[in-house]
């Protein structure tokens, strides 16, 4: 199978092709950005495809990060999933971005819980937990900051994602230090595709995971009154 994967969830723009009969990334490219995806994301899935020699038609399925993460970054990418997989005839999976956070670590050991984390800004995160056999304790949510310290402090734990640096500033001196903390300001592409290789195919196209409402909000007040 090969795998289009695609994540402007959050702070990058990336898109890495993977061939599931050999393992291995054909081609891969992520560019650190906070806004301007919309702009980078089809020239980046150009050069991506053009690397891997493998055509547009010939993909067998596409995987897009679906969030929670940036309101305008999430539409880029799913829009863009959703066209080339109709294009082409194929299947579109969505991979949330806590789950590919957690991947890499889960992948490695299965057994040892790990914290998902997100910045959601305002002393709050978005969460996800994972314990054992790499099973989700909770679906992904929204969170205070002390609360994913609090879930960090039952047991040695691995933090990962945007947010991990801030929840380990914030566990106490009695709570027991944690194995492993990576912070990432996005996901790593190869295992949004690893992912989405083994994903059940979706009913329907993949939906933003927004998680909470936007920050900006129409300024009703502000509308002019009709004549």
């Amino acid at each position: 199978m090969r795998v289009l994967a695609i994540d402007t969830a959050l702070a990058a723009c990336s898109a890495a092709v993977l061939d599931t009969a050999s393992g291995d990334i054909l081609a891969g490219e992520s560019l650190p950005m906070l806004r301007g995806h919309a702009e980078a994301l089809m020239p980046l899935l150009a050069r991506v495809m053009k690397q891997s020699g493998v055509a547009f038609p010939d993909i067998d399925r596409v995987a897009v990060t679906t969030g929670p993460g940036s309101f305008t970054g999430l539409r880029v990418g799913i829009a863009a999933a959703r066209g080339i997989a109709l294009a082409a005839g194929k299947p579109t999976v969505g991979v949330t971005t806590l789950a590919a956070y957690a991947a890499p670590q889960l992948a490695a050991d299965e057994n040892t819980p790990v914290i998902a984390t997100i910045d959601a800004r305002h002393e709050h995160v978005y969460l996800q937990v994972f314990g054992h056999g790499s099973r989700s304790l909770a679906a992904p949510r929204l969170a205070a900051l002390s609360e994913a310290a609090r879930a960090a402090s039952e047991v040695p734990s691995r933090i990962v994602g945007s947010a991990a640096e801030a929840v380990a500033a914030l566990l106490s001196k009695d709570a027991p230090a944690p194995l492993l903390v990576e912070a990432r300001e996005a996901p790593d592409i190869a295992w949004v595709a690893r992912i989405g290789a083994h994903a059940p195919e979706a009913q329907s196209p993949p939906k933003p995971l927004y998680l909470r409402a936007p920050d900006a909000q129409p300024q009703n007040a502000a509308q002019l009154p009709r004549r």
